[in-house]
This record gives C-alpha cells, structure tokens and sequence, in this order.
C-alpha cells in the first residue's frame, strides 16, 4: 500500500465565486469561469508620488497601465484580483461590482515581497503581478461595497482621532497658555469625529442588520465613540471562525510563537469598545469577552456574518 505524504489529505481553503466555480487558486479560474481574470498592481507614480497607477495582465505576457479600474473594460463575469485598493479608487471598484465584476485584494501585502524572493524575481510592476498569479486564493478576499463605502468612512474618522491624540500629546508640553490656544481646535476635532461616529452608525445599520442588534445587546447605544468602534469590529475581519477572528486581534496566548495576522488598528477599535463597556484599566481577557459576545450573536443569526 502505498503511502501518502504528509499533508496530502489536510483539505484546502478554497473560495466560491459568484457563479458557484470552484478553484485551488486565481489562476485556474482562466479557462473555468465563463469571464476574464485580471491580475493587478496598483502603485503610486513616480513623478510626484501623488495618484496611483495601474498595471494589470490577464495572461501573465501582456501588461497594460491605466489610471482608473475602470478603463480595465471589465465586464460582467469577470474577476479582478489586486494587491492594494487605495480609497482613492473606492468610487472605480464599486462600479466595477455595479456592472457583475467580481474584485478580490491581497489581505496581506507582506506576501508579496515574500513570493518574490522565493520566485527569485527583482522588484518591478510587471514582476508584482506575476508573483500576484502566484498566491494561493486563500490569501484573497472577495470584496463588497458594503465594505468600501464602511471602510472609507472608518478611514475618516480615524484621521479625526489621530489628529485629536496628537494635539492632546503636543499641548502636555506646552504652557497653560499655549495650551488653551489649542482646546478650540481640539474641540472642533472632537464635534466632527461625533458627527462621523453618527454617520458611520448610521450607515452600518443600513448595510448590517444584525450592527443595530448589537448595540442593545452591548448596552452601548447612544455612546457615539463606541458605536464607531464597533462598526470597525463588525466590518473589518471576515468572522469566518473563532479562531480566525480572535487572532485577527491578536488574543492568542503570549508563550507561544505565532504569525497569524493581526490588524493593529482592529485591536484598538476593540479596545475603545471594550473601555467603553467596562472602564478603563481592561485587560486581554475583558476584549476577548467582549469579542467572544459579538461572535456569539453574529452566530445565532443565519446573515449575523458580515459580507467581505
């Protein structure tokens, strides 16, 4: 009897397109799915650094460059796999999957520099998107506009509170002078990122039934901060598994060695609604308690997961 080698029976995530094929990797899909699949990088020109632009292949031998998703002239059926979307192509994207293109990005662009180095490639634009070809579909994730239009949003309200903390970290140095010359502008900050809280709130309980659910169950309503926070909880990962979505965060055991993803900014949405319930001075445990109650709620409702 012959044996097999280790690993050949671990079953292989694979990722169902809108037309129900199944593939082991993006570029199988050619010749499976009825459309195209485009392969692209998206990077900032090297003029002035400002704008981004685009280099895709559909057969790995002929490279086009464009400025706008949409002169990609995709069309129904097709897929369009993609290093970064920069929100600067937020509206392009959402039109492409107005018009039945299926758009998936790389979830960790770390992999990139990685492949290439085992594919033993130099770094240049046409040599990204074949090391691109060359990623399993595991590590991509199908977008939606329901998570561009929230994360674009989450973008802005991170850029108001970035800006709070560091005017409230400058003004601990200052006099009492100096420092009441800044309040006016911290308090501008802090009305506009109330303003965006409530928006964003708003806006995911439009897209995400189960979000309105969520504030009741976790006593936050009426708390603009915390609402935010769990907006970006809610949106950000993929809650394919307890695992997956705990690690997402970072809430695995310090002893042991580990490079499952973290997303630092997820982290600190998680921390903010997590002081928000429980006061400050929390620990790892209280966020995996406040995370373990979401997970539990968005288990017991059939469309509790939120879609890429």
């Amino acid at each position: 009897m012959r044996l097999l080698p280790p690993g050949a029976l671990k079953p292989r995530l694979r990722l169902r397109g809108r037309e129900g094929d199944w593939a082991s990797s993006p570029t199988t899909r050619i010749g499976v799915r009825r459309g195209k699949s485009f392969f692209v990088d998206v990077h900032r020109k090297a003029k002035n650094g400002e704008g981004f632009r685009i280099t895709f292949t559909s057969d790995g031998t002929t490279f086009r460059y464009v400025d706008s998703f949409l002169e990609m002239l995709a069309k129904a059926g097709d897929s369009v796999f993609v290093d970064i979307l920069p929100l600067h192509h937020t509206d392009g994207v959402i039109e492409l999957l107005k018009h039945g293109v299926e758009v998936y990005h790389l979830r960790r662009t770390t992999l990139i520099a990685k492949k290439r180095e085992e594919l033993k490639l130099s770094k240049s634009t046409k040599k990204d998107v074949k090391v691109l070809m060359s990623i399993g579909d595991k590590w991509f994730r199908r977008v939606s506009e329901d998570f561009l239009i929230m994360r674009r949003m989450i973008t802005a309200y991170r850029s108001l509170l970035k800006s709070r903390h560091q005017l409230l970290n400058k003004s601990k140095a200052l006099s009492e002078h100096e420092r009441s010359m800044l309040k006016p502008a911290i308090i501008v900050i802090e009305e506009q990122m109330k303003q965006m809280a409530e928006k964003i709130a708003e806006e995911a309980g439009k897209r995400y039934p189960v979000y309105n659910q969520l504030i009741d169950e976790l006593g936050i309503a009426g708390n603009p901060p915390a609402v935010e926070a769990l907006a970006e909880i809610l949106v950000l990962p993929e809650w394919t598994s307890w695992r997956k979505t705990r690690n997402y965060f970072g809430l695995w055991k310090r002893d042991r060695r580990t490079y499952y993803h973290r997303s630092k900014t997820a982290r600190q949405a998680l921390e903010r609604l997590t002081i928000s319930i429980k006061g400050y001075g929390i620990k790892a445990g209280d966020l995996k308690d406040v995370l373990r109650r979401m997970w539990l709620i968005l288990k017991t409702q059939k469309a509790g997961s939120p879609p890429a």
